[in-house]
């Protein structure tokens, strides 16, 4: 995954030590509340895994507007942020060269506008629309979660406790 400018700049100043970030993972859904319900999913180049689109929120930029810019870069979709559905602090993670980072996540449920997906900016090998019923396996149980927490009628964030 390409590592932002101002991360890149803080790390010149304070190498591997502990990071703290925010990120947004953003759950792309389209004919919700039919049994035709998709949610658009990307494969990761560095592990193959499926997820929602993720990233991290650049200095100044609204969390929302974070969102519909990463999934519009990562797979040529225009979404729109309608609400947030989630917010948790994931583990802390070692990256092989070393960096330590920790983020905390909002998850926003996202209604598809327009495009067709394809992995628009090299992070990912693949993007595609999947039935929310038949998610592939190679999704991990905490993005299972944030699917089904996005993809609820519950109108309140859910908060990790």
């Amino acid at each position: 995954m390409a590592t932002p400018d101002f991360v890149l700049a803080l790390r010149e100043r304070i190498g591997h030590a502990p990071l703290w970030l925010t990120g947004v993972t953003a759950v792309v859904l389209r004919g919700l509340g039919t049994p035709e319900a998709e949610v658009l999913l990307v494969r990761r180049q560095d592990n193959g895994a499926w997820t929602p689109v993720t990233g991290i929120i650049d200095p100044g930029e609204e969390p929302a507007v974070a969102a519909e810019r990463e999934v519009l870069e990562e797979a040529a979709v225009v979404a729109v942020a309608e609400r947030l559905a989630q917010v948790q602090v994931l583990p802390q993670n070692v990256y092989d060269n070393g960096d330590v980072t920790q983020y905390i996540d909002l998850v926003f449920r996202c209604r598809y506008e327009s495009g067709e997906p394809y992995p628009a900016d090299g992070e990912n090998s693949e993007a595609r629309w999947f039935p929310l019923d038949a998610l592939p396996e190679q999704v991990s149980q905490n993005f299972r979660t944030r699917i089904a927490l996005a993809a609820s009628d519950t109108p309140e964030a859910h908060f990790t406790r």
